[in-house]
Parts: C-alpha cells; sequence; structure tokens
C-alpha cells in the first residue's frame, strides 16, 4: 500500500484535490498508518485490498467535506450551543445510554448514517427518503454475516448514534485504526501523538452537519476521547462528559473478544493474545490520562453512572443525568427512553451471545484486579 497512490485514488474518485486544514497533519497520520500495516501486519491479499479500500474511502469523505466548505464557506460561521461526551471504557453501558439520550428530539445525536456519509449535509425536511438512510437500513437487515461478538456488543439501527470515531477517523488519528489490522508501531505513535487535528476537524464536521439539520446541542460518545482528551478540551472548552463505569476487570477480556474478531473479519487472522495485552496497555493509559486530566480541571463538568444503576433502571438513571444538567425529562421522551430500552432488552434475548474467557487472551483475572485496582478505589460502585 501506498499514501500516494491512496489520495490519488480519492481525487480521481471525487474530482477534488483539496484536503482542507492541517492536511499535512493527516498525511503524517496516514503514513505512519500505512507504513505500519505494510510493516507490521502481514496482510492477506484480500486483507490488504480492504484495508486499502478503507483509506480511500476516508480520504474521499474528506475530499466532499472540503467541497462543501469551499462551495459554502458560510458553514464555518456555525455555533455549536453546546456537547456532553460519553466517555468510559467500552463494554460499561455507554451505547445504551448514547441510544436512551437520542430518543430527546430536542438534542442531536450524531447517526449512523450521516457518520459514514457526511455529504451531501443532511436536510432536516425529507431525511426518511435519504438514500443514505435507506442504504443504511438495508445494510443493517443483512449483518448476518457478522462475528457474533460482534452483533452483541452493539444495539444498532441506521438512524441510531453512531460513535464519533468516523469523524476522528479523518485524521487517521484515532484509536479504531488501530484495530483493522495488527499494527503495533502505529499504535504506539498514535497514543502518544497531538491529537489537535482530530479534534479540530470533528469540530468541523459536526458544523457541516447541523448547517440544515438542527438542533446544535449535541451528545456524542467513544471511549476513543479519553486517549486525545486533552485536545478534546481545547476544542470544545465548556463540555461537559458522563462517565459509565464498570469493574475494569470485567471488561477487558470482552473487549479483546471483540477486536480480535474485528481485525478477523478485516484481515482473515488476528492473534488473541496480543490484542488482550494490547487492550490491556491501551485502556490502562487512557482511564489514567482522563482521570488525570479529570482531577486537573475539577469535579463540575462530570457525572457518574454506574453499569448495574442503568441496567436496573435505566430512565430513573438518565433522569439524574437530565437533572445534573439542568434540564427536563418530558414524559414523551421518558416513554420513548422506554420503549427503546424494552424493545434492546428483547432484541439481546435472541442475539446469540458473546462468549470468552480471559486465558483466550492471555488475561489473568487476579492480575486484571491488580492492575486497575487504582479505578476500583476511586469508583468503588463501579462492579
Amino acid at each position: 500500500m501506498d499514501v500516494a497512490a491512496s489520495m490519488e485514488a480519492a481525487q480521481a474518485q471525487t474530482g477534488l484535490d483539496d484536503y482542507g486544514p492541517e492536511a499535512d497533519a493527516m498525511v503524517e497520520a496516514l503514513t505512519v498508518l500505512v507504513r505500519s500495516a505494510n510493516d507490521d501486519a502481514d496482510l492477506s491479499e484480500q486483507g490488504e485490498a480492504v484495508f486499502g479500500g478503507m483509506v480511500t474511502s476516508l480520504l474521499a469523505r474528506r475530499l466532499e467535506i472540503e467541497g462543501w466548505y469551499a462551495d459554502h464557506p458560510e458553514i464555518g460561521d456555525q455555533e455549536i450551543a453546546s456537547v456532553l461526551f460519553g466517555v468510559g471504557l467500552p463494554r460499561t453501558g455507554s451505547t445504551a445510554l448514547s441510544y436512551l439520550l437520542a430518543q430527546d428530539d430536542t438534542v442531536r445525536s450524531l447517526r449512523m448514517w450521516e457518520a459514514t456519509q457526511p455529504t451531501p449535509p443532511p436536510e432536516l425536511e425529507g431525511e426518511e427518503e435519504d438514500p443514505r438512510f435507506i442504504a443504511a437500513k438495508a445494510a443493517m437487515s443483512g449483518l448476518g454475516s457478522v462475528p457474533p461478538e460482534i452483533k452483541s456488543m452493539l444495539p444498532s439501527s441506521a438512524d441510531g448514534p453512531s460513535e464519533c470515531l468516523d469523524l476522528l477517523n479523518l485524521s487517521f488519528r484515532c484509536s479504531m485504526l488501530d484495530t483493522v489490522a495488527q499494527t503495533p508501531s502505529y499504535g504506539e505513535w498514535l497514543v502518544h501523538c497531538d491529537f489537535g487535528p482530530a479534534y479540530r476537524y470533528h469540530e468541523r464536521v459536526l458544523k457541516l452537519l447541523q448547517w440544515h439539520r438542527p438542533p446544535n446541542r449535541w451528545r456524542l460518545k467513544t471511549p476513543a476521547h479519553m486517549f486525545g482528551i486533552d485536545a478534546l478540551d481545547a476544542v470544545y472548552p465548556d463540555a461537559k462528559f458522563v462517565i459509565t463505569h464498570r469493574d475494569p476487570a470485567k471488561v477487558m477480556a470482552s473487549l479483546a473478544s471483540v477486536e480480535t474478531a474485528v481485525v478477523r473479519m478485516y484481515t482473515g487472522k488476528a492473534d488473541p493474545h496480543y490484542f488482550g495485552q494490547h487492550c490491556v496497555d491501551d485502556w490502562d493509559l487512557a482511564l489514567r490520562r482522563f482521570l488525570a486530566f479529570r482531577d486537573r480541571v475539577g469535579e463540575d463538568r462530570f457525572y457518574d453512572i454506574a453499569f448495574a444503576d442503568l441496567q436496573r433502571d435505566p430512565v430513573g438513571t438518565v433522569r439524574g443525568l437530565y437533572e445534573w444538567l439542568g434540564e427536563e425529562l418530558t414524559p414523551t421522551t421518558a416513554s420513548a427512553m422506554q420503549t427503546w430500552w424494552d424493545g434492546s432488552q428483547a432484541d439481546r434475548g435472541t442475539g446469540g451471545g458473546h462468549h470468552y474467557t480471559a486465558e483466550e487472551f492471555g488475561l489473568d483475572d487476579d492480575e486484571l484486579h491488580e492492575r486497575f485496582a487504582y479505578y476500583s478505589e476511586r469508583f468503588p460502585f463501579a462492579t
């Protein structure tokens, strides 16, 4: 794979050649990623094709975004009124929480179909006839070949909330890209890189998405925000955070199972022990980085939710969050939340299983509890 060739392919596909602000930073990150994929990943021919196609698609997406900005520079004048970011480890209920919050139509979530294809900018009128939405619904109905580890991990629908990963990917500074193939040198570079270009571009895409599709109050989430939390804060200094909590020792094997399944799906093979250690090292770093940030800025911007509380009383738990935000949870929205929750529980019962053991990934439960003891001591309700 070759960076220049990928960029040329994206330009030929779109007829555009401007990658927008901080394009040099984008190329820097992409160069590290491609070099790691070439040198470290031992990709099959099919794996190379999949990986290369992903890179070209992201480049084309960015070119198309910049095409809209070139034609409509007023998009940059958009104001984002507020953002609530959902963070915390994966597998802690953060996705369920994001779906509950997405039932409130007075705020804006990042929907799956627009996250993957943000152009043309969505319009409030006629969204249900948008070809991207229709195509996404069709794709969601054909997920029979998706590994059960992944299918059981996330509730999903075409217009449901997506993580911010697709937006961060546009700058090639995102932890998701380190779980498409076995790319250790990229992963090492990534956790120590400047995430500023990724979050400045993240804001650029949000402005585009809300341009003709209000409201401009956002509910966003991805655990990966913890890696670049200082850069996020520089772009969104007034953001608030809701954190879902669960014992990290219970989460790591599940994460390793999902990462291994994702890489096998993309490239045909994956080393489970590599991804076991990868999960532990990366998420330990992310948690410590986020907690240091929280200690530095103070407690006023953070709201904690225990996984067990969300499972026991989802709407009541969200009501507490609304009270903290100073917002009203209307009866209509509360009813929509409960309806979504009831449906998700019914779907989970028919979705197969997500079965794994720590040993499959070279992990030991006692060692995990020892390594993450600092977290369990600080948040004893994370069980």
